[in-house]
């Protein structure tokens, strides 16, 4: 199913009522290292039941760059959200190794580990860009801990028009001001994060990446969300994402690459209402 949103009008989400969760931050011992955790958690005890949402960042992301989106999604759905720096980024462990062409399945393994140390059984999985793949991956090899997946402007191959936007990324970041923006957010690792985004996306042999097959073993829902004026992927992005899955998907018109940001309030009642029908 298709859905295209262009003009309509939308309920206000009643963000004043965002004081009614709290959060928790933790560091969590992982053999990645120590990985930085935010946790924001209903207030209602008897809400705060439901199946979490685990939150995937993308490339240049990190806990802190999400914003307020976790405490709208919290707020919203009445479900704890869990987002975590990866290694490399953001609060966590520095790290000084070069991603392999497999990063994206590889962080499937940490996420479970995460999981497991925070006592959590099942999630709802939510990625932003490479996230997105994150999540898809991680549903898909461990079928029993995610009961659904949320896409927004993921990738589900390289094609041409992500290799530029990455390319002209990279030539923008030579300038200083740039860099030292993300160092607000990564400190002394943000030249290592900006490399493990463009050194490897850009890379030869990363050329011929898929998630086929991950997306082929997919056994749960998706909701693929991606806006039509996406810089990092055009439409065959989602169409991809849906070809083998049963898939919801949602176009968002005048809408970039981080739609959480752009439309706030349209995409958490998009995953407001997908997510009504899990416990």
């Amino acid at each position: 199913m298709v859905f295209n949103y262009s003009d309509i009008q939308f309920i206000h989400l009643d963000y004043l009522a965002m004081q009614h969760s709290k959060t928790v931050e933790k560091i969590i011992s992982t053999r990645q290292g120590n990985l930085f955790v935010k946790i924001w958690q209903p207030q209602q005890t008897e809400l705060s039941k439901q199946i979490p949402i685990l939150l995937f960042h993308d490339s240049l992301g990190c806990v802190q760059l999400w914003r307020d989106f976790p405490e709208q999604l919290c707020t919203e759905t009445h479900r704890m959200i869990i987002a975590y720096d990866r290694r490399g980024f953001g609060q966590s462990d520095a790290s000084d190794v070069q991603l392999s062409t497999y990063f994206i399945q590889q962080e499937t393994l940490v996420a479970a580990e995460l999981l497991d140390q925070l006592g959590i059984s099942q999630v709802i999985a939510l990625g932003h860009s490479v996230g997105g793949g994150m999540a898809v991956s991680f549903a898909s090899q461990y079928p029993s801990k995610c009961i659904a997946v949320i896409t927004e402007a993921a990738q589900a191959y390289i094609e041409q028009k992500t290799l530029d936007a990455i390319s002209d990324a990279k030539q923008m970041f030579q300038q200083p001001a740039k860099l030292q923006k993300l160092k607000k957010y990564h400190a002394a690792k943000a030249q290592w994060v900006l490399d493990a985004w463009t050194e490897t996306w850009l890379s030869p042999a990363f050329r011929n990446w898929t998630l086929d097959n991950d997306l082929k073993a997919l056994q749960t829902k998706l909701l693929v969300i991606h806006g039509h004026n996406d810089e990092y992927g055009s439409l065959a992005q989602p169409e991809r994402l849906a070809k083998y899955t049963d898939a919801e998907l949602h176009l968002i018109e005048a809408c970039g690459h981080v739609p959480h940001r752009e439309k706030p309030q349209l995409i958490v009642q998009i995953i407001k209402e997908f997510v009504a029908i899990y416990a």
